[in-house]
């Protein structure tokens, strides 16, 4: 349920409403408009006395949320959510690109990449640190590379005793496509401070995908932001199907920001680049891309990622797809 405020509610006002809602039994969730505030009322509806939160001078409706997922849906909030990260906003007029390596080699090629992709145009840096309580030198080279260009740092999360590791070193937690459903996982990363990157799972419906956003933004994270990386379906060509039929379905339904990762998405080096393209043109926010110094010696990911020019040459050719659509890169 959300009880839509009137043009010139104060702030006493808005507040006494969510004040009765939390005595109903139900927690508010405030979302504040250009021209007017929205309160959901999250949890279970039959607590709430419709007739009464009606009767307060201040609110102008009460509406039901239809879906299963109140704080994601585009009901709740009409606006685009824009987060912040450092000096970088995603969601915004300007596609973002994240790159990096698949995993953390060596400081040598962690900052060797974080220069040449800064270089290129991409304005967060990923790495993978797996296993942070017993590798924390991956974690050094992330907070090195960062040092050295100005990057903020998107790795990821795999446990719920590793949250407050990540969270030291890294901008934005990551959530991979097969803890999508990690309740646990979802929760404690849904009480950080830090944005959270939600990959889709790997056999995800639409709905399952924005349920487990809900599971984060439920905790009182809203900064969640959303990422297609290819489905598992019949065909053997690709490592996945990257489906980006999602990035205007979610555009629809929710005002999260969505990313797309070809790389993952499609596991072939020939495909990162069309399908970057076609992300874009369909209404993507930003990409996530693998890039690596030297793919051959890579130890994992080496088959997808693009070396340092690749990676330029692509960031080059996608600027007047943006045009296009109206954004920028």
């Amino acid at each position: 349920m959300i009880i839509v405020m009137k043009k010139n509610a104060t702030e006493k006002e808005i507040q006494h409403v969510a004040k009765r809602i939390e005595e109903m039994g139900l927690k508010p969730h405030l979302s504040r408009g250009v021209e007017r505030t929205v309160i959901g009322a999250i949890g279970d509806e039959r607590l709430l006395k419709e007739d009464q939160i009606k009767a307060i001078a201040s609110v102008d409706s009460v509406l039901p949320i239809m879906k299963p997922y109140k704080l994601v849906s585009r009901e709740f909030k009409k606006e685009d959510t824009i987060i912040k990260v450092g000096d970088v906003e995603i969601g915004g007029k300007n596609i973002v690109v994240i790159a990096g390596p698949c995993a953390v080699e060596s400081r040598e090629q962690i900052i060797e990449t974080a220069k040449a992709v800064k270089k290129a145009g991409a304005k967060l840096l990923r790495g993978g640190a797996f296993k942070p309580r017993t590798s924390p030198y991956s974690f050094q080279g992330l907070a090195e590379a960062k040092k050295a260009t100005g990057l903020p740092i998107v790795t990821e999360v795999m446990d719920t005793r590793d949250v407050a590791a990540v969270e030291k070193y890294s901008d934005i937690l990551q959530v991979g496509a097969r803890n999508m459903q990690n309740f646990e996982l979802l929760k404690e990363v849904g009480k950080s401070r830090k944005p959270v990157l939600l990959k889709r799972g790997l056999s995800a419906t639409l709905k399952e995908f924005l349920m487990s956003a809900e599971y984060i933004m439920s905790e009182g994270n809203h900064n969640v932001i959303l990422c297609e990386r290819g489905i598992r379906t019949f065909c053997e060509y690709s490592r996945n199907t990257l489906d980006l039929n999602v990035v205007p379905a979610i555009k629809k339904l929710s005002h999260l920001p969505i990313l797309v990762d070809p790389s993952h998405g499609t596991g072939k080096l020939d495909l990162v680049a069309p399908m970057s393209k076609a992300a874009i043109a369909c209404g993507a926010d930003g990409l996530i891309i693998e890039v690596h110094p030297n793919p051959e010696k890579a130890i994992s990911d080496g088959d997808q990622s693009l070396k340092p020019k690749e990676f330029a040459d692509l960031m080059r050719e996608l600027k007047p797809i943006a045009r296009a659509v109206g954004r920028s890169i």
